[in-house]
Parts: C-alpha cells; sequence; structure tokens
C-alpha cells in the first residue's frame, strides 16, 4: 500500500509541475499559498515605488541600497523586528510614518509595519498545510489597516503642508496612480481570504468597523 502511495505522489510530481508536498494540502492551503505569494509581490513592488519617489529616505543610512533593503526584508522569517525602528512592528511601525519625532527611514517603517502586518494575518506561516488553519479576524483587521494606510498617506500631511511620503502626488498634482492600485489589491486580497477562511470554518466573521478618523488597530493575537 505505501508503495503505491509514493508511485501515485511520484505520478502527481511528474505531471503539470505538480509538487508531492501538495498531497498535504487542502483547496484553500493551496488559494492562501498563492494569496501569500501575491502579497508579498505586492509590498515588494511598493517598497521598490516607494524608495524610487522618496529617494531622500534610503539616503538617511549611509551605505544602504535598494537590494540591500530588500534582502533585508526576504532574509527575516516570522515577525520583522529591526533595531533601526525601535522593535516597532506592524501598526505601531505604521505609525512612525506619520510621526513627526521619527527622524529615520519612513519607506522602511512603513513595509515593515505592512509586511509584518501581513505576515501575521496569515499566522506567519509562509504556506499552509492541512492541519494549518487560518483566523478571518486578522485578515479583516489587516485589509482595514492597509485602507487607513493608503488614506492617511493622502490626507496626512507635515507642518509645511507636503505629504510625509509621495506616492500618488507630487507637487500638488496627481501625477501615478500605481500606488492606489497595490493598495486596492492588497485590500481586495485580504477581503477575500478572509471570507474563504470565514466560510472554510462555517462561522459568521464580524467585519473590522471602519471608524471614522481612520485609525490602524492591531490584529488580534
Amino acid at each position: 500500500m505505501r508503495w503505491l502511495l509514493l508511485s501515485f505522489a511520484l505520478l502527481l510530481a511528474g505531471c503539470g509541475g505538480y509538487e508531492v508536498k501538495n498531497l498535504a494540502k487542502s483547496d484553500i492551503d493551496l488559494v492562501a499559498d498563492e494569496f501569500i505569494d501575491e502579497s508579498r509581490r505586492l509590498v515588494r513592488e511598493l517598497t521598490v515605488k516607494l524608495y524610487k519617489r522618496n529617494p531622500a529616505e534610503l539616503a538617511k543610512n549611509p551605505g544602504m541600497d535598494l537590494e540591500k533593503r530588500l534582502l533585508q526584508l526576504v532574509h527575516n522569517r516570522g515577525e520583522l523586528n529591526f533595531a533601526e525602528l525601535g522593535g516597532r512592528q506592524e501598526t505601531d511601525a505604521l505609525g512612525l510614518v506619520f510621526d513627526s519625532q521619527f527622524k529615520g527611514d519612513r519607506v522602511f517603517a512603513l513595509v515593515v509595519g505592512l509586511g509584518g502586518m501581513l505576515r501575521h494575518a496569515y499566522g506567519y506561516n509562509e504556506e499552509l498545510f492541512l492541519f494549518d488553519s487560518l483566523q478571518p479576524e486578522p485578515l479583516w483587521t489587516s485589509a482595514h489597516n492597509v485602507e487607513v494606510l493608503a488614506w492617511k498617506l493622502r490626507q496626512n500631511r507635515r507642518p509645511d503642508g507636503s505629504p510625509w511620503l509621495v506616492t500618488s502626488e507630487y507637487q500638488g498634482e496627481i501625477d501615478n496612480l500605481s500606488f492606489e492600485r497595490l493598495f486596492g489589491k492588497l485590500i481586495v486580497l485580504q477581503e477575500m481570504m478572509a471570507k474563504i477562511a470565514g466560510d472554510a470554518d462555517d462561522r459568521r466573521v464580524t467585519k473590522v468597523v471602519h471608524t471614522a478618523g481612520s485609525v490602524f488597530i492591531p490584529l488580534p493575537i
């Protein structure tokens, strides 16, 4: 019997790029894996775009360049915790972007906060297997926070009226809507995965209430 199972697994592995490890995955696990990969790709793309529009942020750290920043994010598994940000993570790190007292790299604070929050939403899993499960509440909350982040980047201003980070607007003109599309894709991914996770558990899920004033909400543990 074991020989037959092994033969079946090897047959699948040779057909259509199917991997043996996928035998230990449900359909939802496979979908979640795709969502995780796509969210990380979008955060990487956002990082590159932000540094291109805000090169002064990268220059705050002598010797730092874009590739080093990207490697910092990729090589750190699980929680994203950096001494450079005083150990602040997720929504606390996002708050640094709009903190007038913060003198560090605001782009780095944003992508560390955003990337860490999305990892939290997926239970810090790089991929899921049969005995893993996703909780819909952190996914809904992360979708809300991405929406708040996009809103704050548009609306919150420095004392001189300039944006904390240049995104869609430059010198008072809306000239680049690709940022809005990226944030929109992240929001949709998180909301869709939250609904899938909720349906899988066959239970009612309470969405995050979008409060007036738009504040970041820490993800449930």
